[in-house]
């Protein structure tokens, strides 16, 4: 018997052990992953307010103090408009991770006139890890292919392994209590009393005064069967061309000259 395929078949059935052995295996050079599936139900809308406020000043004006409040504290600001201000800030506590805080404000208008405006603010935090790449030299001869060298390099990578929105409600306090500096809060009992305008108001138009109209068009229309001549005013009927007026058969009648 020759050892030989069995030896091969051993090596083979071994390398595919170790194979899937390493597929199924979550490595440990990235924290943070979940080495389960956990079932997750977002328990959002509720009625806390956390996210938004209302504010006594315009919205321009607001959305400008939500750029000033966030350049205060070091926010790269890229996106900076009269309804939505964005701004980027990236933090580091261990020397293997890293966060990314990106904060959006919407400045919506409230109020007939817009002179109040509602303030919504979210932030989304990205955590990244660093992974550690190890890289390979190797030489390519032409007719015996390419050659591996004892020469390694390893290459730190930024991994990103979480994203989420921020629901810390003393994030939010402490964000709004700085953006009270630039513009004033409404209290709590005035937020009901400041509701968003949806549809603006529908403009009254002035009602155009009734033209008079003149007196021959307000005279009444003939009768079926009736003259035309029997509807028109008395002046009229002495100017109707081609026929005489009464006047003028009696002057005949008496043998006097009409004109």
């Amino acid at each position: 018997m020759n050892p030989r395929p069995f030896r091969l078949r051993t090596a083979i059935a071994a390398t595919l052990a170790l194979a899937l052995a390493a597929c199924s295996a979550i490595p440990d050079s990235v924290p943070a992953l979940e080495r389960g599936v956990v079932p997750f139900k977002p328990n959002d809308f509720d009625s806390s307010g956390t996210f938004m406020r209302h504010v006594g000043a315009p919205q321009e004006r607001t959305c400008e103090a939500a750029r000033r409040a966030l350049l205060s504290q070091g926010y790269l600001v890229h996106t900076a408009s009269a309804d939505l201000v964005a701004g980027r800030k990236y933090y580091q506590p261990q020397t293997d991770t890293h966060y990314a805080i990106e904060l959006r404000i919407v400045c919506a208008p409230e109020g007939a006139q817009g002179q109040n405006t509602s303030v919504f603010a979210s932030a989304l935090q990205d955590r990244y890890v660093i992974k550690k790449v190890n890289n390979s030299a190797s030489l390519g001869v032409g007719g015996i292919g390419s050659v591996s060298l004892p020469v390694s390099a390893t290459d730190d990578t930024l991994v990103k392994v979480g994203s989420e929105t921020l629901r810390d409600s003393q994030f939010y306090d402490r964000f709004f209590q700085l953006f009270e500096r630039y513009v004033p809060l409404l209290p709590a009992g005035a937020q009901d009393e400041s509701l968003p305008l949806l549809i603006p108001p529908a403009q009254s138009q002035p009602v155009a005064a009734p033209t008079s109209l003149p007196a021959a068009a307000l005279a009444p229309l003939p009768a079926p069967g009736a003259s035309p001549d029997a509807t028109l005013p008395t002046d009229a009927q002495h100017d109707v061309p081609g026929q005489e007026s009464p006047l003028h058969n009696d002057a005949r009648q008496d043998g006097e000259d009409p004109s």
